[in-house]
């Protein structure tokens, strides 16, 4: 193992700006914020020593060492020492003048008033608005467009550093009750309180114990259903995660007296998640095994104290509940129809047999579906980006709903008995503007709409498409300034995700928009893996072909070299979780084909990752190494961890994570961290950042957004020799 690194930072005859002492030499002037200014002598630094274990596993016969296994316990002492002390090397490289300057641009940035899509909750419309920086957004409620609106939830007041969110509320039917979900330093544990939004009235009670959980309000308002996990002081740690239950809650009752009223004991995986239909006769139970695409759904009626009724029992597709009229049941699903389609069964006669297919497969792939005004609304994605069909209740297409542009359609909502549409749009150039369609007559309204001090008329956006390794075609979102020369000299940053379904349709990032603003290059690449193209799309990008996944954004990266954007030494690849995997296993097989990697809260030890906190949730995306031989084979050729080889140079990498990050656990960073550092034979940074008060990305605080995006850009721009900003 390799402790000091000569000459680590900077590389020599590059054009990557010079690092000395632990600081770039920058210095602010007008106009612009800050220049290059004469490099000094650069100075050694030395990696915090991370000792390497003997630990070996056998993994059906083949001996894998883990010589870092002990940095999965995040709370000894020695652990906890070299943590601290790979933040502080990050710190040293990048608390500087030019991280400054970033961070004073960023914060004028972000300074505008941001708001969510409304929904209409009973007789009220409701909302999210940030008044421009503060750390969590509050909810306000108003009654008409235009109207007065009164603020009846604020997130800051939980906590003087905002690290106390607002993670998953539920309105009654009538909207004057709100169950909301608390969750601090970004943790995905929930506690549910409950108010009421007239009187402001907060009730008593506190339900403990939920993640990931729904609620389903009755509608005479004496309570709700809910899912919730063991109280963990009661349960051994492997299953905090395991044995999800449905419970009744009465309103205005200690949470010890709610009834359970759902357990499946047979089958720990299974999780729970409760709704009400619209005309408050059902409880529709979705149930639903990790990130598996297919589930299954029961219901009962909802003044019935029986058992659930099992409708769709077989997992053999994915069912998405739209509404009910009556006894029959609309749902979106892609069983035999991998782009989805709408069906409709009737409760009385549920047999196969008598389903309906309302609305057949299409070629492009069904993102959503609403029953609004009584007909059905539908969201398609036609080369990942919307298009909004409607259609009569029994099928017959009606009309085309024009969007504003090539963008995206979000949050649609409406009610199967009113006329209302609201949605919002947006793109790489626009952040979100809600609109307000009526069905009947045809007219759509701007409602809202943001102020951001950024000049989107400079810019263009459009999309290409370009050939993978075997040959598929994949769709590619490129952005930038409209001025910019094809001389392969420009930096460019290529996002990706690449899994679970995700599909990257046009959106607005204020951090991508300062990054375009400084002459760089935004790259989406929409990946095998997520549902651009359906459900077979997401296959192509899962399992044992999850390979295909890193060779789309290999062969994306290729293409902007190709294509005279940039070069691999100005080429950065960013992303995070799923897409933390899909940089890190990117860099390990292609280190020479990118300039910089940002690999944020990565899924890395692709061996054991089913060991940690709710991963096992992913087995039907990944595989399980430990139970299969043939998915250990192909998770062991591309898991990042296990493919860093000693002699290699790799890109400049920071790798970020952090504490409360339950979802993925923050050990896979701090593994990959060591194995990279140990092993790389070039002279190019592999650093750190880990926070402290905060988790996998969920209701982190405007303050811990700025400054994490102000270190990733320091991080970049010193690399890129970036020394203007607007």
């Amino acid at each position: 193992m390799k402790d000091a690194i000569s000459n680590k930072y900077p590389i020599a005859t590059s054009s990557k700006a010079i690092w000395h002492c632990g600081l770039l030499c920058l210095s602010l002037m007008a106009p612009a914020l800050f220049q290059s200014c004469s490099p000094e002598p650069k100075q050694d630094f030395v990696y915090p020593t991370a000792n390497r274990g003997d630990v070996v596993d056998d993994f059906h016969g083949t001996m894998v060492a883990d010589p870092y296994r002990w940095l999965e316990d995040l709370t000894t002492e020695e652990t906890r020492s070299w943590i601290e002390s790979q933040n502080r090397l990050t710190r040293s490289l990048i608390e500087n003048d030019i991280k400054q300057a970033i961070e004073k641009r960023l914060t004028k940035l972000w300074d505008y008033p941001k708001y969510s899509v409304p929904h209409k909750e009973g007789d009220r419309y409701i909302f999210k608005k940030n008044d421009g920086l503060q750390n969590q957004y509050v909810f306000y409620m108003q009654k008409s467009y235009p109207g007065e609106a009164v603020p009846i939830l604020d997130p800051n007041e939980f906590s003087n550093d905002g690290t106390v969110a607002v993670n998953g509320v539920e309105f009654s039917h009538d909207g004057k009750l709100l169950a909301y979900g608390i969750s601090a330093r970004g943790s995905d544990w929930q506690k549910f309180r409950i108010r009421n939004l007239d009187s402001g009235k907060e009730y008593d009670e506190t339900l403990d114990w939920c993640k990931f959980s729904g609620i389903a309000w009755k509608h005479d308002n004496s309570g709700f259903f809910y899912n919730r996990y063991s109280d963990t002081n009661t349960v051994a740690r492997e299953d905090w995660n395991r044995y999800n239950r449905l419970y009744w809650h009465k309103l205005g009752t200690p949470q010890s007296e709610d009834r359970l009223v759902y357990e499946r004991p047979d089958d720990k995986r299974l999780n729970f998640s409760p709704s009400t239909s619209y005309d408050g006769r059902y409880v529709i139970l979705g149930v639903w095994h990790g990130t598996d695409p297919e589930n299954r759904i029961y219901y009962r009626e909802m003044q019935d104290n029986g058992d659930f009724i099992r409708l769709l029992d077989e997992a053999d597709a994915g069912y998405s509940f739209i509404e009910n009229i009556g006894t029959f049941f609309y749902f979106k699903t892609d069983l035999d129809a991998p782009n989805s389609r709408i069906i409709a069964i009737d409760v009385s006669k549920p047999a196969r047999k008598n389903w309906k297919e309302i609305i057949p497969e299409a070629d492009d792939a069904l993102a959503s579906a609403k029953i609004i005004n009584n007909q059905l609304v539908l969201s398609y994605k036609h080369d990942a980006h919307h298009q909004v069909k409607l259609y009569d209740i029994d099928g017959t297409f009606i009309k085309d709903v024009e969007l504003p542009g090539l963008g995206s359609a979000r949050s649609i909502s409406g009610k199967p008995d009113e006329t209302e549409m609201l949605f919002g749009f947006s793109s790489f150039l626009d952040p979100t503007s809600s609109y307000k369609y009526d069905l009947a007559t045809d007219k759509m309204d701007l409602i809202k709409e943001s102020e951001i001090d950024f000049d989107a008329s400079k810019y263009v956006s459009k999309q290409i498409f370009y050939n993978s390794k075997d040959g598929t075609r994949v769709p590619l979102f490129v952005t930038h300034k409209k001025e910019i020369e094809l001389d392969g000299n420009n930096p460019a940053l290529l996002y990706g995700y690449g899994g679970f379904q995700s599909s990257m349709t046009p959106f607005f990032s204020e951090t991508f928009s300062f990054w375009m603003e400084n002459g760089g290059v935004l790259a989406v690449a929409c990946l095998r893996g997520g549902t651009e193209y359906g459900e077979e799309w997401h296959k192509a990008g899962m399992l044992e072909n999850k390979q295909n996944v890193f060779d789309d954004f290999i062969a994306a990266g290729e293409w902007l070299i190709n294509n005279g954007y940039t070069n691999s030494s100005r080429l950065a690849i960013k992303g995070g979780s799923n897409g933390g995997l899909l940089v890190a296993a990117c860099m390990t097989q292609r280190p020479e084909l990118f300039g910089a990697v940002l690999c944020g809260v990565p899924v890395i030890d692709m061996l054991r990752y089913h060991k940690f906190t709710v991963g096992h949730y992913w087995v039907g995306e990944y595989g399980n190494a430990e139970d299969n031989p043939d998915h250990f084979k192909f998770l062991y050729a591309y898991s990042p961890l296990h493919n860093i080889k000693e002699g290699i140079t790799y890109p400049p990498t920071l790798v970020t994570t952090a504490d409360s990050d339950n979802r993925v656990y923050p050990a896979h960073s701090l593994k990959f961290i060591a194995a990279l550092q140990a092993a790389d034979a070039g002279s190019n940074p592999i650093l750190l950042r880990y926070d402290t008060k905060a988790g996998h990305g969920g209701g982190k605080p405007t303050t811990k957004i700025i400054e994490e995006q102000a270190d990733t850009y320091a991080f970049l721009f010193g690399l890129f020799d970036m020394v203007s900003v607007e």
